[in-house]
C-alpha cells in the first residue's frame, strides 16, 4: 500500500480507534484521556517514521527502508491526522473538565504546543506539488527541515517529562533519541560525500 490510499487507510483507522476508545467509555473524561494517549503514541510512530525515512534508506537500503522512503510524505500526512484528533480530544476534556486540563498542562506547554500546531499545518500543507513550487525549494527544506526538529523537540520534551511514569516512557524516549542520532549520522556521511576531494 502506497501514496494517498496508505494515507487514508491510516486516518481511518485513527478516526476508528479514536471513537471506539471514546465510545467504550461513554465519551467521558476517561474515554477521551485514553483517545489522547493512544493519538500520542499514534503520532509519535508516524513520525519518527517519516523523521527517519531519508536517513534509514541511505544507511540501510532495503525494500522496507525504501517504501518508508518513497511513503514519507503521506506517513507526514497521516502524523498531522493523528496530531489532529489528539488535538481535538484535548480540547473535548478541557469542555468537560477544565480544572482537570490545567492538572495535565500548563499555559507555557500550551504556547510550545501550538507553535507545533503551526508547523504541523504548514508542512502537509506545503507538501503537494503545487504549494511546494508556490513556496520555492529553498523555502520548503528550510520549513521542512526546522518543523521536523521542532516537532521532535516537541516529543523528546514532552515523553522525557514522563519518564518517571514507567517503562514505557523510557522506550519511547530512547526511540526518540535514536531518531535523532539516525539523521545526524546520515547528515554527517551526506557532507563527507558531496566533500570536495583534496589533492
Amino acid at each position: 500500500m502506497n501514496g494517498w490510499r496508505l494515507c487514508g487507510t491510516l486516518s481511518l483507522l485513527l478516526l476508528g480507534m479514536s471513537v471506539t476508545f471514546a465510545a467504550l467509555h461513554g465519551w467521558d473524561v476517561d474515554g477521551l484521556r485514553l483517545v489522547i494517549r493512544a493519538t500520542a503514541r499514534a503520532s509519535l510512530a508516524l513520525f519518527l517514521l517519516a523523521f527517519t525515512a531519508s536517513a534509514l534508506v541511505r544507511m540501510a537500503p532495503s525494500a522496507i527502508t525504501h517504501w518508508q522512503r518513497r511513503n514519507r510524505r503521506y506517513l507526514g500526512v497521516s502524523f498531522a491526522v493523528s496530531h489532529v484528533i489528539h488535538l481535538a480530544a484535548l480540547f473535548a476534556l478541557a469542555s468537560i473538565d477544565r480544572e482537570l486540563f490545567w492538572t495535565l498542562t500548563t499555559p507555557a506547554n500550551v504556547i510550545l504546543a501550538g507553535a507545533a500546531y503551526l508547523f504541523i499545518a504548514a508542512m502537509p500543507a506545503t507538501s503537494f506539488d503545487t504549494t511546494a513550487a508556490w513556496l520555492g525549494p529553498r523555502k520548503w527544506r528550510l520549513l521542512h527541515l526546522a518543523g521536523s526538529w521542532y516537532i521532535w523537540v516537541s516529543f523528546a520534551v514532552a515523553v522525557g517529562k514522563r519518564l518517571p511514569l514507567g517503562p514505557d516512557y523510557w522506550a519511547m524516549f530512547a526511540l526518540i533519541i535514536l531518531a535523532a542520532a539516525l539523521r545526524v549520522i546520515a547528515m554527517q556521511g551526506r557532507g563527507r560525500r558531496a566533500a570536495p576531494a583534496v589533492a
